[in-house]
């Protein structure tokens, strides 16, 4: 696990380019946060970093938004905030395969339907910024966050 701070939005990018930088092959994360927490700014952080150009919109009402990234690969960006149950997730089209970074808020709510998570992302307001907690969820995960904890940008920002 690695808890950070994240003063402003400055922050918030440094954050997404460390993941982008680090990121493994195939990926899926969970981010988790109340709403206003950050998770979207997040996401569009690293999916910046990834090389994503044009808008990148919050899936709140399409709940997922493709994105094709410099490298080839693409990129889900769901929010399941709206969904009831995870059989709501069956006309998504998500069982294509074709994702290789799966970036999932609310993944709570697509339980059971969603592919096993690597990384998990908890933001949470803490005053004017955001405390964010990184957990491995499986071995892609935890050596994720090991090259995350070589970063240097990202060492400054550690909480405890």
């Amino acid at each position: 696990m690695r808890e950070l701070f994240l003063p402003d939005s400055l922050h918030t990018d440094l954050l997404g380019g460390a993941l982008a930088r680090t990121r493994p092959a195939q990926a899926v994360v969970e981010l988790q946060g109340d709403l206003g927490a950050g998770k979207s700014t997040t996401a569009r952080a690293l999916l910046r970093a990834l090389g994503v150009t044009g808008p990148v919109r919050s899936p709140t009402y399409t709940l997922v938004e493709r994105y094709p990234l410099a490298d080839g690969q693409e990129a889900w960006h769901l929010d399941l905030y709206r969904i009831g149950a995870a059989e709501e997730l069956d006309f998504l089209g998500l069982d294509e395969g074709s994702a290789t970074l799966w970036l999932v808020e609310w993944p709570e709510r697509g339980a059971g339907a969603l592919p096993p998570s690597d990384l998990r992302l908890e933001l949470a307001i803490h005053g004017t910024g955001r405390h964010a907690r990184l957990i491995a969820m499986s071995d892609t995960g935890r050596a994720w966050l090991e090259r995350l904890g070589e970063e240097d940008e990202l060492r400054a920002l550690s909480v405890g």
